[in-house]
């Protein structure tokens, strides 16, 4: 959530998400044209780029020398790709590939899993766990959970009835939300039980494509986005939260007494009743456009991301404590050369109530990164261990350029 990157008819873009009003381009190429999958690991200068002028090929570079470290070839085209500071996972529509990052030997190919068009699949950044999320069926929501440390199944948890559309992980690998191509329910699971803990619906008037599903860094938002104009934010709660400043209202009581009768409830009645509508929603001036989504803190304030598949990235403040109708404050374009141009779209947002835009002033009620639960950005290192850098090496890649990386505040 502190970079993003693109793929583009003539290479790639690698941008810095550090500030709101200026999007730092840290690296542009041009080497390769037509790149369709670009993968930073971390802030690292590790990045993994495939093109479909060579869609069979995956390559590896480190962009801040200028070299390559390494590529391979597969047998068929790549649909995806993840990694973590632990392993690099390849998918093609009938097979999926796990590297050992830290010299790119193959360590284990699953092979023939269910046909996966879309390249669907889930890796945990925390690479003290290494779980590995891909559909297994190709038609039910059945997920297989694969360790990708021993290189081992986990467990197959029955997801959705219809086939999967997204997975996600939480930054530790502790959570697990899902999908279903109908797009109606989001459910999110503990892992590696695969306990079903949530259940959130999007919509019921319509069949949507999620195209986006994330979690927040802290693990207390859960954002879907979908070929629709509007993004949803979950909040997760539970039932045993304590919150002390809560107003006496009529529906705060009968929320409270919904919550205790599910207790008492049948499971299929209570799973229905604990269905919550979104806590905060987005409503995006364009539709139909496959965008993808990020929960982060910038600038010790908690912001949606949502970059758009013509070049834009829009950024939102979210009120983490009252949610609602994020605010728009500021517009991206990402295929501008040098400077960024800024969108007139802008101009023509509707006036917006005083409500969270007003109170982004007082900080104090917002926790900031350092004090906030869940992943450092550091990638899961601890405290003390040298966050390894990938460095060209005739032999094996060598990973102890700890100059590559700034100190990590904790």
């Amino acid at each position: 959530c502190s970079s993003l990157a693109i793929g583009t008819t003539t290479g790639y873009k690698l941008f810095s998400l550090s500030s709101v009003e200026q999007l730092d381009q840290v690296h542009e190429s041009n080497e390769i044209p037509d790149v369709y999958i670009v993968e930073r690991l971390f802030s690292s200068s590790l990045v993994v780029v495939v093109s479909h002028a060579k869609p069979q090929q995956m390559n590896v570079y480190h962009f801040k020398k200028g070299t390559e470290i390494c590529n391979y070839s597969y047998s068929s085209h790549i649909l995806s790709i993840r990694l973590n500071r632990q392993r690099l996972v390849v998918c093609l529509e009938e097979s999926i590939y796990i590297h050992n990052i830290k010299d790119m030997k193959l360590l284990k190919t699953i092979l023939d899993t269910p046909p996966n068009t879309t390249g669907l699949c889930a890796l945990s950044i925390n690479h003290a766990n290494s779980y590995l999320a891909y559909p297994g069926s190709a038609t039910s929501g059945e997920i297989a959970l694969y360790d990708g440390n021993t290189l081992k199944t986990a467990c197959t948890i029955p997801a959705h009835d219809g086939p999967l559309a997204a997975l996600a992980f939480n930054s530790t690998g502790s959570k697990l939300a899902s999908a279903s191509e109908k797009g109606t329910v989001i459910r999110v699971f503990s892992i590696p039980g695969g306990q079903k803990l949530y259940e959130f619906r999007r919509g019921m008037k319509r069949y949507v494509n999620i195209s986006s599903l994330v979690f927040s860094m802290d693990s207390q938002f859960l954002c879907a986005s979908s070929n629709t104009e509007t993004v949803h934010i979950f909040k997760l709660e539970h039932l045993t939260d304590s919150r002390p400043e809560e107003p006496p209202t009529w529906s705060g009581y009968m929320g409270k007494m919904f919550q205790a009768a599910t207790n008492y409830l049948p499971a299929q009645v209570s799973g229905m009743m604990s269905q919550d509508r979104a806590f905060a929603t987005v409503r995006l001036n364009i539709s139909g456009q496959r965008n993808i989504c990020a929960l982060s803190t910038i600038q010790k304030l908690p912001r949606l991301l949502v970059t758009t598949s013509d070049g834009h990235l829009y950024i939102y403040n979210l009120d983490p404590q009252d949610g609602g109708e994020c605010v728009l404050i500021k517009n991206h374009s990402l295929l501008g050369s040098g400077k960024m141009e800024e969108n007139k779209e802008n101009d023509l947002q509707p006036p917006v109530p005083q409500s969270y835009a007003a109170t982004v002033a007082r900080q104090s009620t917002v926790p900031s990164t350092s004090t906030m639960p869940g992943y450092s950005e550091d990638g899961g290192a601890l405290r003390g261990e040298v966050i390894p850098e990938h460095e060209f090496a005739t032999g094996p890649v060598c990973l102890d350029d700890e100059n590559e990386f700034p100190p990590v505040s904790i």
